[in-house]
């Protein structure tokens, strides 16, 4: 098997393989077993009897096929049309082989769980305060295209993050919740991460939930917001918005959304957790990270020199900052910002939306700047553009800048 051709029969005809190389076997104290088809060690089961004699079976045809499929599965083209009892259990024997911590095979292992089994390998990732799991595997994080809840709260991710692409492409149609509080994102990246929304129409067409609270974005940055079509809660909280007659009526007028008196739950941050057959992979990666010893060198090497130089205060106050948090309970209750959609104004609007995404995208714009254009003549702030020229005048210097750059 090591020098020798593979062919495969397929449909009747036979074809020979090329380019492929098996996985090696483990080393074993019997130098004949180097073929990875014969049978092995973990091959046979060992169990005593009541004398205490060691005896074994051997494992089910099934089980060898299973474990050689988990050794190659980077040779694997697809797994669509397999049932879903045969996919979890080939990504447990995956995962016990450690193939995802291998950063050469996880991100195609990965993508090829994802593309067949959509949300039962991961339908939501909790990332708060995770930050250097998200910079360390992103190209892992991107494979999980069928995510419902995603949870970047205190990630860092400031203005300009590579993931913000990732979040407005169809990779995560699916996305209903959101959360991106904490993360020094002001108006400018607000308006980035939504300009291929405003721009192209496409993208974060299901998000209800929106959390984008201890953000120093301000009333500028809601109209960014009028391109999310289903937009049912907001959270606002520790943000530079004061709540008020104004803040009101703005949100009503762009958004639809009334502010709410008591605590949403959907931002009870408590409940949120990652949930998926990758459960235990994503702790893994954490657990992983945290025992490298060559980082825990380069951190007693970079200590050290901050230490020489005299910055280790100023450093360590940067790494170790914690999000924004209240000091207080009752300092929470008072800057608690958050905002839904009433349900009679949500009936009503998904009667009047069509099912198709395309429709219902159109008339939703429109409405929205029929009364973001209303809002603005009772302020007298600038007068409105013409009605032909809505499209052109809606776009900023900008927008036509990240425009030009897709």
């Amino acid at each position: 098997m090591d020098n020798s051709a593979i062919y495969v029969r397929e449909r009747g005809n036979l074809r020979r393989v090329g380019g492929i190389v098996l996985a090696q076997p483990k080393p074993v104290s019997s130098c004949r077993r180097t073929n990875p088809l014969v049978l092995r060690k973990e091959h046979f089961i060992f169990t005593y009897n009541a004398e205490g004699s060691l005896r074994y079976t051997t494992k089910s045809l099934f089980d060898i096929t299973l474990l050689f499929v988990a050794d190659n599965i980077h040779h694997v083209d697809s797994l669509v049309g397999f049932p879903e009892q045969i996919g979890d259990r080939l990504f447990a024997a995956a995962e016990e082989n450690r193939a995802f911590l291998n950063a050469d095979v996880s991100p195609k292992a990965l993508r090829l769980f994802s593309d067949a089994y959509g949300e039962m390998v991961l339908g939501s990732l909790c990332l708060r305060n995770r930050f250097p799991l998200l910079h360390e595997r992103m190209d892992e994080i991107k494979t999980f295209h069928s995510l419902k809840s995603l949870d970047l709260f205190g990630c860092r991710l400031g203005d300009d993050h590579e993931i913000f692409l990732h979040l407005t492409s169809s990779s995560l149609a699916s996305l209903i919740q959101l959360f991106i509080g904490g993360n020094c994102l002001s108006d400018a990246g607000l308006q980035r991460l939504t300009a291929p929304i405003r721009i192209m129409r496409k993208g974060l067409d299901r998000l209800q939930f929106l959390d984008v609270s201890y953000n120093p974005i301000s009333e500028r940055a809601l109209r960014y917001l009028t391109c999310l079509p289903k937009l049912e809660k907001l959270d606002a909280s520790g943000t530079g918005l004061k709540l008020g007659t104004r803040l009101k009526t703005i949100m009503q007028d762009l958004l639809g959304l009334i502010h709410s008196e008591k605590p949403l739950e959907t931002f009870d941050h408590s409940r949120c957790k990652t949930e998926g057959w990758a459960e235990q992979v994503v702790n893994q990666w954490e657990t992983n990270g945290s025992q490298m010893p060559k980082q825990k060198k380069i951190e007693e090497s970079r200590t050290s020199a901050l230490r020489f130089f005299g910055r280790q205060k100023f450093v360590r106050e940067v790494l170790n900052a914690a999000t924004l948090v209240c000091e207080s309970e009752e300092e929470a209750e008072r800057e608690r910002l958050h905002f839904y959609r009433p349900a009679a104004h949500s009936h009503i609007s998904e009667k009047q939306t069509p099912s198709t995404t395309n429709h219902h995208a159109k008339p939703s714009w429109h409405s929205v700047r029929k009364r973001q254009r209303q809002s603005e003549r009772c302020e007298s702030s600038h007068q409105s553009p013409p009605a032909k020229r809505l499209s052109s005048s809606a776009l900023t210097a900008e927008d036509m800048d990240l425009l030009n750059s897709y």
